[in-house]
């Protein structure tokens, strides 16, 4: 048998990468977690991570018990909210990134609801973030990790983008398998001097020099500009149903941070939501790292 805090500690590395940024999260040092999931790999007769300079990597044995890992800590979270009253009511506003708030999170919102019944959450999927530390939301998932200490930040998930069009614009303009063949389609982006955040800014990052011709300050309507066959682009993979990859060189990754004020992250409410993002970050891996 196994100490069932050991698994916490897991559970945390798991999501973090490594034992220094759970122990950030969990409120304790990079010792601790590391010897409680050594103790657990001694429990279990099963090494649950490979170490390395760039972080932890789950082996299969770990990947087997994540999956049985997080619906455990479901129940242990559902235990502890029954004798939580402040659990019982309350709102948590939350600033997400539009095309993540969408299509990955609105989704989810029902069974969300359905647990935590008397519990609101207000989600505000903008092309844009509202900050805690002005107190205009409760939780924040942002392209980067602010450097504010009066915040709890935590990596939340990476997720790829790629190089998308309509299959209708494929037909037209025949094989896009080379980066440099870019220069003779239409391009479809962001409004330059509109962008948010310089996470944002891809096109450089895929051909220097690539200009839109058709751009947009939202992610959903360059989707739809790109579904309708106005052009090649770039759009997170969670966003590119009913779209075609090309260009198969061409593959980005960014990261999503969870950040709360440390004066409310402790509370029962915002817990919750914390708690159920890094969940469902974790069920929608196929989708937000798909290659």
């Amino acid at each position: 048998m196994f100490d069932w805090d050991d698994l916490r500690h897991f559970l945390a590395s798991a999501r973090q990468g490594s034992f220094s940024a759970a122990g950030q999260v969990l409120g304790v040092d990079t010792a601790t977690v590391s010897r409680r999931v050594a103790r657990l790999e001694t429990a279990l007769k099963s090494t649950l991570f490979v170490r390395s300079a760039s972080g932890l990597t789950l082996t299969s044995a770990g990947a087997r018990f994540l999956e049985v890992g997080l619906p455990a800590e479901a129940a242990m979270q559902t235990v502890a909210r029954v004798a939580d009253p402040e659990v019982s009511g309350g709102t948590v506003r939350l600033s997400v990134a539009e095309g993540f708030g969408a299509r990955v999170l609105a989704p989810a919102l029902p069974g969300f609801h359905q647990g935590r019944p008397t519990l609101r959450l207000e989600l505000a999927a903008n092309a844009g973030f509202l900050s805690p530390t002005r107190r205009e939301v409760d939780i924040a998932v942002t392209l980067n990790a602010p450097a504010d200490r009066r915040l709890l930040v935590e990596s939340l998930t990476d997720y790829q983008l790629a190089l998308y069009v309509a299959p209708a614009y494929l037909a037209r303009c025949g094989d896009l398998n080379r980066v440099e063949h870019l220069r003779e389609q239409r391009i479809v982006g962001y409004v330059d001097d509109l962008l948010y955040a310089p996470e944002l800014r891809y096109l450089d990052e895929v051909l220097p020099g690539l200009v839109p011709s058709l751009a947009s300050s939202s992610i959903l309507a360059q989707r739809e500009i790109i579904l309708a066959g106005g052009g090649v682009g770039v759009l997170p993979c969670f966003l590119a149903e009913g779209l075609v990859r090309v260009v198969p060189e061409v593959l980005l990754r960014r990261r999503f941070w969870v950040s709360t004020l440390r004066e409310v992250a402790a509370t029962a409410r915002v817990r919750g939501v914390r708690d159920w993002l890094q969940g469902l970050a974790v069920a929608r891996q196929a989708d937000l790292l798909p290659w």
